[in-house]
């Protein structure tokens, strides 16, 4: 659980409702059922008009590691990288194959590459088109987040125009003037709050995640490529102490 982004959003909520009930307002003004249909459903409808829906769906997925993050595998990815080079140092690059049944496919098709022997300069290629693909696909979902925050201020802005036009047709009704006007004012809160304290920090949030698992592919690929070469050990610390000084 990464306790810093649910300190975040509970510390962003709280200062909301906070300095509303401060300024005499009362908290169940804001809880307006119709105001939150219009704007959630309203966004996220235009999110998925926009989007593919494997990108759409893999975005949603994607929103648990907002608060609970991949897990950080940058020190078995060293002592693994160390394992790799003195197996291959030792027992030749076949040894590598006793390596690949319980690793990620990315790292599979590395150390299955480096096995079959291919030349390493095109092992970089074959693997850097992998990772740009990774990252195409990741970028496209994670964008989701960037374009709701983009349109939920104004779909929160129709919701307040649906609700001054409900306001409109029952003034000869004063009793139900009330609502109207509320849920006019709050759509808009809405729209402004969740795109502001919720879809652009997620957004960012799942970018630098993202941003980050492209890093350590990159220096994968270069483990690959040195390995292939037979390049010496002292590179391949290097690659590592790159690898897990990377925050």
């Amino acid at each position: 659980m990464d306790i810093a982004s649910l300190l975040g959003l509970l510390l962003a909520v709280a200062g909301i409702l906070v300095g509303h009930t401060l300024d005499g307002g009362k908290f169940s003004s804001l809880v307006q059922p119709a105001a939150f249909l219009i704007v959630v459903v309203g966004t996220f409808g235009a999110v998925l008009l926009q989007t593919k829906k494997s990108a759409f769906i893999r975005g949603l997925r994607m929103l648990r590691w907002v608060f609970a993050p991949p897990p950080d595998r940058r020190q078995q990815l060293a002592r693994e990288i160390h394992l790799w080079s003195l197996s291959a140092r030792r027992d030749g690059l076949l040894s590598l194959e006793q390596y690949m049944s319980k690793a990620d496919p990315f790292i599979q098709k590395g150390l299955r590459l480096v096995v079959d022997g291919i030349q390493p300069d095109k092992l970089r290629s074959l693997l850097e088109t992998d990772i740009d693909a990774y990252e195409l696909r990741e970028r496209q979902a994670a964008r989701i987040w960037e374009s709701a925050a983009g349109y939920a201020p104004t779909v929160g802005i129709l919701g307040a125009v649906l609700g001054l036009i409900h306001v409109m047709e029952n003034l000869s009704d004063p009793s139900r003037l009330g609502a109207g006007i509320a849920v006019a004012f709050v759509s808009t809160v809405y729209g402004v709050g969740l795109a502001n304290l919720l879809f652009h920090p997620v957004g960012n949030k799942l970018k630098g995640i993202v941003a980050e698992r492209v890093l350590q592919y990159e220096i994968l690929t270069d483990v690959f490529h040195d390995i292939a070469t037979g390049d010496t050990t002292r590179v391949l610390e290097e690659r590592i102490a790159c690898l897990t000084a990377h925050h």
